[in-house]
């Protein structure tokens, strides 16, 4: 009986069960009286020793006047002493078992040999084994999902999103009526670069004109390739045509610096094609996405390198925003 107590007549603790002194290694139980150091029940709370060998034999709950967790809880069972010396008063842990484990780094030894608390342990243990094999399945295969969908809205040379990706961009910003710019830019001599360098420079320049593109917006804006040498540019929040202009203007002049690939130098510019969401009564991302690239295509018969805005209403003599970003209808 690890977690006995022997009280004598008057209910002061003579004597205490190895596990119950590793409790309480201080020795504070020895010759204090039982009730003043714990608070017992039956139906009600036991207050003077006569109640208690009253309930001599039945079971009771037990728990140390001290303690603040359940670590100090137990069931107890009283049993009286021949001729009147006392009583016996025998423990075991409750539903505070494992914590009393884990504070007071209790092993086997510390338990009864009958005790099923051992047996639940391991049950726990187990369980507590199963579970976090579990979740770290379940995040394994939660990270693999993510790590899919991800996959499969990202273009896989530059790393930047794909048609689906924009398509799914472009949806949400009009459904939320969120004011936005959209570019579509198309680089230029981009042929020439693949027939005279190869299609692996070709590659390494798709991969440079990307860092540009992420380093010229931000990272609110989804920038997309929906082509060989195409991509397209979501802006949420960005409706002025000056700011998208500079945009623009950023982008082309970073386009025209050489690209070096192993040696060799190649060149290339952008042609962009620009509208704007507010242009629209209701905008529509497949009337958008054909107004930005009327608008590309404007750009690239009046010499490349240029970027010009797509405006419903019929041309403008002089164009407001800065640079050579002009407008087309």
């Amino acid at each position: 009986m690890p977690l006995h107590l022997v009280l004598d007549a008057q209910g002061r603790i003579l004597s205490t069960g190895p596990t119950l002194a590793k409790l309480l290694p201080d020795g504070s139980l020895i010759g204090a009286e039982f009730l003043q150091v714990f608070v017992v029940r039956r139906l009600t709370r036991l207050t003077t020793l006569t109640e208690l060998r009253r309930h001599a034999g039945e079971q009771l709950r037990v728990a140390l006047r001290a303690a603040s967790d359940r670590a100090g809880s137990f069931r107890g069972l009283a049993l009286p002493l021949a001729d009147g010396q006392g009583l016996l008063v025998n423990l075991s842990f409750g539903i505070g078992v494992i914590e009393a484990v884990r504070q007071h780094a209790l092993t086997h030894a510390d338990f009864a040999p009958t005790d099923l608390a051992v047996e639940m342990l391991y049950v726990v243990e187990a369980k507590s084994a199963l579970m976090g094999a579990w979740k770290e399945a379940t995040f394994r295969e939660l990270g693999a999902k993510r790590a899919a969908e991800e996959m499969a809205l990202t273009d896989g040379l530059t790393g930047l999103r794909n048609r689906r990706a924009l398509d799914l961009a472009l949806a949400e910003l009009t459904r939320s009526a969120t004011p936005f710019g959209l570019m579509h830019l198309d680089l230029d001599f981009f042929k020439q670069v693949n027939d005279t360098h190869g299609h692996a420079a070709g590659d390494h320049v798709l991969r440079i004109v990307a860092s540009v593109l992420r380093a010229e917006t931000r990272s609110s804006d989804t920038v997309a390739r929906v082509g060989g040498d195409e991509f397209v540019i979501a802006l949420p929040g960005m409706s002025d045509p000056a700011a998208l202009g500079g945009v623009a203007r950023r982008i082309i002049d970073r386009m025209t610096q050489p690209i070096d690939f192993e040696g060799r130098i190649c060149r290339v510019s952008a042609s962009i094609g620009v509208t704007v969401s507010t242009y629209y009564a209701a905008p529509s991302p497949d009337q958008m996405q054909l107004d930005a690239d009327e608008a590309l295509y404007a750009s690239k018969r009046s010499g490349r390198a240029h970027a010009r805005f797509h405006d419903p209403d019929p041309p403008l003599a002089a164009d407001p925003v800065a640079g050579d970003v002009s407008r087309s209808a």
